[in-house]
């Protein structure tokens, strides 16, 4: 006689009650339940570069004092002696609608002796729209680029979730920020460039010293990561996107520290959540901001800004600051202008400090999300107050 098998409710519940034990709020994480944070105490003084630019979404510097500006809808702009100039350096055909485009710039840490500089662009192939990394080189009067090779192709595009942030990082090599392209579950997979941190050479090869040495990974478990910076030499950190209402969950946009090998999660926890195998965020917000770039600042404009994780917010349309307590974890975080123009900058895009030791911000005020002002997006520098 067979047994009897177990009624299907009480071992759902029974599932259910395991899977909630596995997954429960990270000691050292602190979710903000209301609004994001205090009024920033330190003052700023806001200066405007340029005006006039289509959502601007990364930024390059040049020896010299050049800047490269990219414009979401596919052009390579140029700031040279404080002004930015009527022609593009170069134009990129782009995959039409959603958040893809020309997103993230990477000036070549040897530029000076190469000219070259790195491009994250979302393009058609074969009728669908992908990510690639691209190299260039800039001609010699700094007016003109060609596209020298694909480095990374294939990383999945979607309408949603295309990551996009490029950067150098202390060790010469070039680390990529993807998102999961709408498909949460190739966050965690391994075989997937999407929702990851990955890390290459300038030729575009899996860097030595990743955690697998034939992958291009570094860091797995992200949804759409705009914004990563080091602390030192091998420990970042990240701020990323939480659930837009995937699996029932909102908001839960966190900042994390990690280092290569690790795990933070999603799509199986998000906001404070962690579960073994798992890195927990520091720090994450209850109602969506999300996060755009982010840099630690290093600078003297804002000497009291120095050791801090700064990063710009789309939705809730501010700075955010976060001060670590020298061990990786939180000790104070606030906002910074906060709003829509004129008392704050709206959506707030790239952040990033420049070599003359101020914080450069980009908006994308003209992304379709925001309130686009006869000015268009900007280019402003942050400095002491």
């Amino acid at each position: 006689m067979r047994p009897a098998r177990p009624a299907l409710a009480p071992l759902l519940l029974l599932l259910a009650c395991g899977a909630a034990s596995a997954r429960r709020p990270a000691p050292g994480c602190t979710m903000v339940e209301e609004g994001f944070g205090p009024a920033g105490a330190i003052p700023i003084r806001v200066e405007r570069v340029a005006s006039g630019l289509e959502v601007p979404w990364g930024l390059a510097f040049l020896p010299g004092g050049d800047v490269l500006v990219t414009e979401r809808p596919g052009r390579v702009r140029l700031i040279r002696h404080g002004q930015l100039q009527p022609e593009p350096v170069a134009t990129v055909a782009i995959a039409p609608g959603g958040e893809g485009g020309l997103l993230g710039i990477a000036a070549d840490p040897r530029f000076a002796e190469n000219r070259r500089f790195y491009l994250y662009a979302t393009v058609e192939a074969g009728g669908a729209p992908v990510n690639q990394v691209s190299r260039w080189t800039l001609s010699a009067d700094g007016r003109a680029a060609t596209r020298e090779k694909v480095l990374l192709d294939g990383i999945p595009a979607a309408r949603y979730h295309d990551g996009g942030r490029i950067r150098f990082g202390p060790d010469g090599m070039l680390y990529v920020g993807t998102g999961d392209g709408g498909h949460p579950d190739r966050a965690r997979d391994p075989a997937s460039p999407s929702g990851k941190l990955l890390r290459v050479t300038p030729d575009g090869a899996p860097a030595p010293g990743n955690p697998r040495p034939d992958s291009p990974v570094l860091l797995s478990g992200v949804r759409n990561l705009e914004a990563f910076d080091w602390l030192d030499a091998g420990t970042l950190i990240l701020a990323d996107h939480g659930p837009s209402g995937e699996r029932s969950r909102t908001g839960q946009d966190e900042v994390t520290v990690a280092r290569a090998g690790d795990d933070l999660g999603w799509p199986a926890v998000s906001g404070c959540d962690a579960e073994p195998g798992t890195v927990a965020p520091i720090l994450s917000f209850r109602r969506a901001a999300p996060p755009g770039g982010g840099s630690v600042y290093r600078g003297s404009a804002v000497p009291q800004w120095r050791g801090s994780f700064l990063f710009g917010t789309l939705g809730s349309r501010h700075l955010h600051r976060v001060v670590l307590d020298g061990r990786g974890g939180l000790r104070a975080h606030e906002v910074y202008l906060a709003g829509d123009p004129p008392s704050g900058l709206g959506r707030v895009r790239e952040v990033v400090e420049g070599p003359d030791g101020a914080l450069w911000v980009t908006t994308s005020n003209c992304d379709g999300r925001g309130t686009c002002p006869a000015e268009r997006d900007l280019v402003v520098r942050l400095v002491g107050g």
